[in-house]
């Protein structure tokens, strides 16, 4: 596990990834123990609060959760010291009620906050209500927040810094009149968007006078919507762009650093889907002159805490300011992994007024994270449709080499309506790119997620396509590789025919382990009372005839004409099996319903074993079992989960 602490911050070691820079070298326990704060309270919810109180504990600080009526049982509120219910489910009644979260500081004794990301994190009147009752705000003073948080004067004050921003009208476009005269004049096609926006919202693509016009009308209804206010401007649309990013820290004291970039050109509705740092994309010098000019931003608007400047980059690698987050990022996590540093502990360090701690020469890269986010939702529903539920299993892969999980649920949490569907980030680290992404590919096979759909095999799609692999992306690529959906993966021939194999091997296990327990054996094993099963195996709408025949825990398998042989132990008990097809190692997952990457596969034509159970009928809330009488095959099923059957109904034949 060397390189990084899971589900914590990452530690780059020194040895064969190098020494580390001298600044980085200091006693860790001095550090952690420097005294800044006795308590914080933490304004925010689910992974980012437990993130936050993770770097709290480690520095003796005691931490305060706040929690809605529906977030009272979860995990961040069981990790915190305290924790005051600040309102109902509805984020507007607690996450963002001011007046609550105010008195919940008092009554605690709270000396500062940390806003983590989202909520109140950039709210300028929230830090202003917070200083005028002495209690430190963990983030940047009003005048940054408020001066990067409009992005007409985020952009005024970038091209003052000398940074560079992309062409386009600097002011308040009036209405749609005017919206096409001035896009007329920078030529189409031109960026329609809210003011006040972030997260995709109030964005528009105009690539003509008539796409302008409707692209103004539905930008400000969407912008008054979702902040309040309906202004717009107007700029060049770069066409397939990369996002990159610039993590920047600074102090009280004038200083700053940039600690190199986040690729995050993967995304869907103007949203990130997989982060990586650093960037393939970038040379040395386009790094270092994208860093000069963030931290050139961050000291004109007296910049001190941890922020990111986010940069569109064309092909030729000219980059343009795009804006300026004034809070913690979701991604954070790679940039500690390749630096070694704990962004959040940095942030509160700063904030009770201590100077940096390094030079820009002390920050390395040191190695390669790759970051995707765990989402509850349908990735075959234009590219992830929220999904709600109870999660009735979860298993992180945590245990795994490299692998850092950052979440705040646990086995039975809710994901609701109210909130974000993100389950989790899950984060891999390597010696480099190859390293990163085998680890997460690993990682994402290992991931158990019951009770909800989520977005895995979109995620593993990605990280193995042959584009991503190649560094070729932008913020495209989803529609560019998926021009129809997302579909799901596309087996090979072999993949085929190892599936099929699979399938097959583990519904026998299953039904010569439903005959033992049946005879009230006690030992759960795979015996050979049968020699050979045929079935008919239905994968995708289309049939095929399987032969199976059982040598202890090896079944032999003939598939399509091809013999294969799939070992296991066939534990059937756990969520994860560890499956050998001639030689190759494959991770299953046994789902009870269709989730995530699995492959619709249905048994036809099955072979049953006199006393074998073919179906459970319930009558009067008891479980009443149907076997079979003497050994035949299924001709047919009668019936489907959830019939209701009446007396002399044929429910399964046999012949």
């Amino acid at each position: 596990m060397a390189g990084l602490w899971v589900g914590a911050v990452a530690l780059v070691t020194a040895g064969r990834r190098g020494k580390r820079p001298p600044q980085l070298m200091r006693s860790a326990a001095a550090l952690w123990t420097l005294k800044t704060f006795d308590k914080i309270l933490i304004a925010n919810r689910g992974e980012i609060a437990c993130r936050v109180i993770k770097t709290c504990k480690k520095m003796g600080i005691k931490t305060v959760a706040i929690h809605s009526d529906a977030d009272a049982s979860s995990v961040h509120v069981k990790m915190a010291d305290e924790a005051v219910c600040v309102g109902p489910a509805p984020s507007s009644k607690s996450y963002l009620n001011m007046d609550a979260i105010m008195e919940a500081i008092r009554r605690t004794r709270s000396q500062a906050v940390h806003p983590g990301y989202g909520f109140l994190s950039e709210n300028k009147e929230f830090a202003k209500r917070l200083a005028s009752e002495n209690v430190i705000f963990i983030g940047p003073d009003t005048h940054a927040i408020q001066a990067m948080g409009d992005k007409i004067e985020s952009k005024l004050l970038a091209k003052k810094a000398k940074v560079n921003t992309i062409p386009g009208f600097d002011g308040v476009v009036k209405d749609a009149d005017e919206a096409v005269r001035i896009a007329r004049e920078i030529g189409y096609p031109v960026m329609i968007k809210a003011s006040a926006g972030g997260g995709g919202k109030g964005m528009r693509i105009a690539w003509d006078d008539e796409e302008t016009r409707e692209g103004f009308r539905f930008s400000s209804q969407e912008a008054a919507s979702s902040f309040g206010d309906d202004r717009l401007l107007i700029e060049k649309f770069i066409n397939n762009p990369r996002h990159i990013e610039i993590q920047v820290l600074g102090d009280k004291h004038g200083n700053a650093l940039w600690l190199n970039e986040r690729e995050c050109s993967v995304q869907r509705r103007n949203q990130k889907v997989v982060e990586e740092a650093p960037s393939t994309f970038l040379d040395p010098e386009t790094r270092r002159a994208m860093g000069e000019q963030a931290v050139a931003l961050a000291k004109a608007v007296k910049y001190s805490s941890a922020g990111t400047v986010e940069f569109l980059v064309d092909s030729q690698k000219n980059f343009y300011f795009l804006e300026m987050n004034t809070r913690l990022q979701v991604e954070h996590p790679v940039t500690e992994c390749i630096t070694g540093l704990d962004l959040v502990r940095e942030m509160i360090r700063v904030a009770k007024g201590y100077p940096l701690r390094h030079r820009q020469a002390d920050v390395p890269i040191n190695g390669w994270a790759v970051e995707c986010r765990v989402y509850a939702e349908d990735p075959y529903k234009s590219f992830g449709l929220p999904s709600i539920g109870r999660l009735s299993q979860y298993q992180e892969p945590s245990h795994l080499p490299g692998v850092r999980v950052d979440s705040g649920i646990q086995p039975g949490s809710e994901i609701s309506i109210y909130y974000d569907p993100m389950i989790s980030k899950l984060i891999t680290y390597g010696s480099d790119r190859t390293e990163a992404l085998q680890r997460m590919e690993d990682a994402l096979d290992h991931y158990v997620i019951r009770g909800v759909t989520h977005n895995i095999a979109l995620l593993r799609e990605v990280i193995i396509n042959s584009r991503f692999v190649k560094g070729d992306i932008n913020t495209k690529f989803l529609s560019d590789v998926y021009p129809d959906g997302f579909k799901g993966h596309t087996l090979t021939e072999n993949e085929r025919k190892q599936l099929l194999a699979i399938a097959s091997s583990l519904f026998v296990a299953s039904q010569l382990r439903a005959q033992q327990f049946q005879g009230h054996s006690r030992v759960p094993v795979v015996r050979s009372d049968m020699a050979k099963w045929e079935l008919t195996v239905r994968l995708h709408e289309e049939d095929h005839a399987v032969t199976a025949s059982s040598r202890g825990s090896t079944f032999s398998v003939e598939v399509d004409g091809s013999k294969l042989n799939v070992s296991s132990t066939w534990n059937l008990a756990l969520p994860l099996l560890s499956v050998n097809v001639d030689g190759t190692e494959r991770t299953v997952q046994c789902l009870s319903r269709e989730a995530g990457g699995s492959m619709n596969i249905q048994f036809l034509g099955t072979v049953v074993s006199e006393g074998q159970e073919i179906c459970v009928i319930e009558a009067m809330k008891m479980q009443n079992s149907m076997t079979a009488g003497k050994t035949g095959k299924v001709k047919s099923v009668q019936c489907k989960a959830g019939d209701t059957v009446g007396e002399g109904d044929l429910l399964v034949e046999l012949e």
